[in-house]
């Protein structure tokens, strides 16, 4: 099975290119380096301010589990890459059907757009989504939103076959993550990745050995999408004020029961 890669460039990608090359044939692998043009509004300055004095920890945790990524795997496998601002360019076309793969993977990129899915390789073309579908979708971070909504159940992550839209791909496999309550913010980010990556590979492993799951979002579920540009102040706040309580409601007897009515896609064996 010949793979290629399509993921953002960030060390917890780096990170996963490593893990899917160690186990599989990965013949190229695309990294999309976005280039971050921000406008600053005063208010945003002084939200800014305000998150650096209060929130420091929402951030922290996120570079501290890159930090760990890098620490871990300091340097993409040496295979043939490529390097672009926007996953959707022609290069990116060319040079994916030039390797002819079997299977694409694709993870923390841009929406993918139609002409890129319009390669349709033997297998397919699959997803990682750090959030568990159709009950999350969206982003910045699927873990934050959970927190901050007090949805401490609905954290986990899903493999799926890629669409058009917003996390909304027909599901290969989902997973909840399980705490035991005594996580700070930095372990809760590494365990929800490091588990994103184990699914990962286990639903390649999966497909590579002919097998198929394929199951609609809405046989599941409703959910919601949360939208990067949601994500601000009042957000984070909330988050902070919640994580408080983290080592209360993981453990409480509500929160078991509302994981119990949570519809997972285990892979079949």
């Amino acid at each position: 099975m010949r793979i290629v890669i399509w993921i953002a460039n960030e060390s917890h990608q780096c990170a996963l290119s490593n893990k899917i090359s160690k186990q599989f044939n990965v013949v190229g692998i695309v990294k999309e380096t976005r280039e971050i043009n921000k406008k600053y509004t005063l208010k945003k300055v002084l939200d800014k301010i305000y998150e650096k004095v209060f929130l420091s920890e929402i951030d922290k945790a996120w570079m501290n589990m890159q930090h760990i990524m890098k620490k871990q795997y300091p340097d993409y496998p040496k295979i043939q890459t490529i390097n672009v601002e926007n996953i959707n360019s022609d290069k990116v076309y060319n040079f994916t059907k030039d390797l002819k793969p079997d299977l694409i993977i694709v993870s923390g990129t841009r929406l993918v757009k139609e002409k890129l899915l319009s390669l349709v390789p033997t297998i397919g073309i699959i997803n990682l989504h750090t959030g568990l579908s159709p009950y999350i979708k969206g982003g910045p971070n699927c873990t934050n939103w959970c927190i901050a909504t007090n949805q401490f159940h609905l954290i986990g992550n899903t493999i799926m076959w890629i669409d058009l839209g917003i996390d909304t791909g027909n599901i290969i496999s989902t997973k909840c993550v399980e705490f035991n309550g005594e996580e700070d913010l930095n372990q809760i980010h590494l365990k929800v990745m490091n588990e994103a990556h184990d699914l990962y590979i286990e639903s390649i492993q999966f497909l590579e050995e002919g097998k198929k799951q394929n199951v609609a979002q809405k046989e599941l579920a409703s959910g919601k999408t949360y939208y990067s540009k949601e994500w601000g102040l009042k957000q984070k706040i909330n988050l902070s004020k919640n994580l408080k309580n983290w080592k209360v409601e993981v453990i409480k007897s509500e929160l078991i029961r509302n994981k119990e009515g949570i519809k997972q896609i285990n892979l079949i064996v």
